[in-house]
């Protein structure tokens, strides 16, 4: 009993020692501390960094007073009047510093750019250190799991944020030559797991409050944020991009949701919820109106392993009145590999029409749709075998129907109508297709050779697909991936057919979206018969400066009826069709084709040959010189010889 009086003892006096001498050095131990991290910034960032005045409040709290980052010879970075912490004194004691609350008071955060000039810069620049010794060797040996290192960087984040912060009137400024923005958080606590917050936004004329409130535990993994706009009868804008990229957006509220996060079997998982409510957006290359979506949630699971990052297919997004399940998947080992997939819940057909978008979809607004479907989309791409792409799209219907069709009335194919090309957004004169129109040709008043040429060019598989060929698409998506940019389309002749009957010429997608889903209409209900959409197309496509129609292309350049066109003058339609007016390049001063024009011409040909199109009488003289005889002459004889047509592409690529 005395020996285990004699050792309690002691330990409460080495207790007191440690803790008086904690006290008595602590000060010391701080200046030297500010001290060391002042001369990092001067010595790696070339940064004044100055506290001018620094203490202890309580226990195991710190006040600094006068804080400031100035970068040498550049304007302030950051400037804070008061700054006080405390941390968890026993987890102190063990040497594992947990912050217990903040509070921060008056000052700025400053990022400014001026042409070349920009304060932050001395922060994006360090220079690591280089002996000349690293080679292979220093790379790790054994396998990495990200999944792992993700979920301790990710608790020992949560692990640091206080239970309680405030914020008071503290700025951060954004300067981008002339473009201004700042946030001033008037107020932000977070006090007993309560978030609430005041955030004053000016950016150029405009000026908006912000308020972000909830719930937040980070010791519990939990959080349930709201952000929305002070006043309740305006929208939350993003400020900044509208001035830097003409981007304009905004939404009336968002929730995020954070449910928890776990590691097992080796991934982490990371669950929660997300919604938002009148979502805008308006960009000249999404669409030229504004784009609104009223209501989108996701119920989503992330998943993180050692070599992969995915939304789980268990994730559920609601889009309006649809719902379907997404599927996301990004690995990089043993090959880099992307996944995507989507499959909807049975939907009824007039629910997905009242769920797309206000303004992306402006030409299907007032379609009526009895019926529903079942939609799913496969997409995988592997980058080291291209070749291996899977793109599978199907669709299961159940009677479904369209009674009424909206601002796009695909029906009106099967009749006459009138149809006015656009040009550079302007509207040309209105022409009639059918036969109140002298140059109008019915298909079986025009030359097979014809026919066969344009769709060997165009799309060959024109009679037999339902609107869009998957292979093309494919080759398509793989060459975009390629080059980091949509370098190439995979249009058909029923995308021409709709764009130019029913769409502008604009090129946002919007314009594509709704392209692709009037196809599909078109297409997969059998609205208008193959035959007749090919008939249209040939009567209404630009063949050269102010010529629609083979009727009047056929007048235009050879003086003839489509009827009465030769094989070598189909072959030359054919190939003009791209670039109709650019058609003069082809040929020389004298009239006579330039050698590009004829090694093009030559390859549409046997190309037709070799697929069966021509007969080998057909092709008997076919490589005659092709002569405009009709008004076209005379933009030939004003041709510049000396002008090359870089534009024209190569045959082997027109064809593909």
């Amino acid at each position: 009993m005395r020996f285990g009086r004699i050792i309690l003892k002691t330990a409460a006096i080495i207790f007191l020692v440690l803790v008086s001498g904690y006290f008595f050095f602590r000060g010391y131990f701080l200046g030297k501390v500010i001290d060391k991290i002042a001369a990092k910034f001067k010595n790696e960032y070339h940064t004044e960094f100055k506290v001018k005045d620094a203490g202890f409040d309580g226990l195991a709290g710190v006040k600094l007073e006068g804080i400031s980052i100035v970068p040498d010879g550049k304007d302030t970075l950051l400037r804070v009047d008061h700054f006080s912490a405390s941390v968890r004194f026993g987890y102190a004691l063990l040497a594992d510093i947990r912050v217990k609350d903040i509070n921060l008071q008056e000052g700025y955060l400053q990022l400014v750019k001026r042409g070349e000039y920009r304060n932050f810069d001395n922060f994006l620049h360090k220079e690591k250190e280089d002996n000349g010794d690293s080679d292979e060797n220093d790379k790790p040996t054994t396998e990495i799991n990200y999944a792992k290192i993700a979920y301790k960087l990710i608790s020992r984040l949560f692990a640091q944020v206080p239970n309680e912060v405030l914020i008071d009137k503290f700025s951060i400024r954004a300067i981008d030559d002339d473009r201004n923005v700042q946030f001033d958080i008037m107020q932000f606590s977070l006090k007993d797991k309560i978030v609430s917050s005041n955030i004053d936004i000016m950016s150029g004329k405009s000026k908006q409050t912000w308020q972000i409130s909830g719930f937040a535990n980070p010791s519990a993994h939990k959080a349930d944020l709201h952000f929305r706009n002070a006043d309740s009868t305006a929208m939350v804008m993003i400020p900044y991009i509208d001035e830097r990229f003409h981007f304009k957006a905004g939404f009336d509220n968002i929730r995020l949701q954070l449910n928890g996060f776990y590691f097992e079997n080796e991934k982490l998982k990371i669950t929660g919820y997300a919604s938002v409510k009148n979502l805008l957006i308006n960009h000249a290359k999404i669409s030229k109106k504004d784009v609104v979506i009223e209501n989108a949630s996701c119920d989503y699971t992330y998943l993180l392993g050692a070599n992969f990052i995915s939304l789980d297919s268990s994730s559920e997004v609601t889009f309006n009145g649809v719902i379907f399940h997404p599927y996301i998947r990004f690995e990089n080992k043993p090959d880099t590999i992307y996944y995507f997939s989507v499959r909807t819940e049975k939907t009824m057909a007039q629910d997905f029409i009242n769920s797309l978008p206000e303004g992306l979809f402006s030409h299907i607004t007032g379609m009526e749709t009895t019926g529903s479907f079942i939609y799913r989309l496969d997409f995988v791409y592997n980058e080291n075998r291209p070749q291996d792409m899977i793109f599978e799209s199907a669709i299961e219907k159940d009677n479904l129907h369209i009674t009424k069709y909206g601002q796009a009335d695909l029906g009106k194919l099967n009749d006459e109508f009138f149809y006015t090309p656009m040009e550079n957004g302007r509207p040309m004169r209105a022409i009639v297709v059918g036969p109140d129109n002298p140059h109008y040709a019915a298909l079986e008043d025009i030359s097979p050779y014809l026919k066969k040429s344009v769709l060997t060019t165009e799309d060959p598989s024109f009679m037999y697909h339902r609107g869009f060929i998957v292979e093309a698409f494919k080759q398509s998506i793989a060459k975009n991936i390629r080059t980091g940019r949509f370098s190439r389309g995979a249009s058909t002749i029923s995308m021409q057919l709709v764009k130019n009957v029913f769409l502008t010429r604009e090129k946002t997608m919007s314009r594509k979206l709704e392209e692709i889903l009037l196809v599909y209409i078109l297409e997969n209900n059998y609205l208008c018969p193959k035959e007749r959409m090919f008939e249209v197309y040939l009567n209404i496509i630009e063949w050269g400066p102010n010529v629609y129609g083979i009727g009047e292309a056929s007048e235009f350049y050879f003086k003839k009826r489509p009827a009465e066109l030769t094989l070598s003058e189909s072959l030359y339609l054919a190939t003009i069709i791209p670039r109709p007016k650019g058609f003069m390049w082809r040929f020389d001063k004298q009239g006579s084709m330039r050698e590009f024009a004829t090694r093009q011409f030559k390859f549409l040909g046997e190309l037709m040959l070799r697929r069966n199109l021509l007969l080998p009488e057909d092709t008997s003289g076919f490589m005659q010189q092709v002569k405009i005889i009709g008004p076209a002459k005379k933009f030939i004889i004003k041709n510049d010889s000396n002008v090359v047509d870089t534009l024209i592409k190569p045959e082997e690529d027109l064809f593909e």
